[in-house]
């Protein structure tokens, strides 16, 4: 059987672009090291508190520290603003809409310019919503479990930034091991 220049010139091109993109490919591991640096990068131009308040009294404002919410560290929150807790907060299962922007710390770790993007500059945009503490529906489990941690502390009507981890992520995206900064986060109750 014989094989024509042009198919043989063809497998060959393939044959190495093979080899070039298994050399260039990273491990799992070296992807997880590059979102701990790119976190790391962030984190250290900002005021970061590794316990949260005995009494849950934030620090509130745009200035405000990041407060690392689990040991783990791969979720933070700064509190702009720390809603009514007392006559505001979170019911198990309920519906809760949110609002953001984000941004991927590893592309400003290069000193790339990043482009926020998201649902809160636009009103016509998608809504997300997630019910509190309800894994068992991928409706929630979709966006991670990140996005609803301010709410074990704050009130509903809260509004953070959030340092949020791929593992605590959207989950279509944890496979791509990129850590979001979540900007001006708001949480809604459902109307209905």
């Amino acid at each position: 059987m014989r094989i024509s220049n042009m198919k043989l010139i063809v497998l060959f091109a393939i044959a190495l672009f093979s080899l070039a993109s298994c050399s260039d490919s990273k491990s799992y591991a070296e992807y997880l090291d590059d979102e701990r640096k790119s976190t790391n990068a962030y984190l250290a131009t900002q005021r970061v508190i590794n316990d949260i308040p005995a009494d849950t009294v934030f620090i509130t404002g745009k200035d405000a520290p990041f407060y690392r919410l689990n040991e783990e560290g791969t979720v933070y929150m700064q509190v702009l603003k720390a809603g009514d807790r007392e006559n505001n907060k979170v019911k198990e299962d309920q519906t809760i809409y949110f609002r953001f922007m984000r941004f991927s710390l590893n592309i400003w770790a290069t000193g790339e310019d990043v482009v926020a993007e998201g649902n809160a500059e636009d009103m016509g945009y998608n809504t997300f919503s997630f019910r509190y503490n309800n894994y068992t529906l991928s409706s929630t489990t979709q966006y991670g479990s990140g996005i609803q941690a301010p709410l074990e502390f704050l009130g509903i009507d809260c509004e953070v930034n959030i340092i949020i981890k791929s593992q605590y992520g959207f989950t279509s995206e944890i496979a791509n091991v990129v850590p979001y900064l979540y900007q001006n986060v708001r949480y809604f109750k459902s109307q209905i």
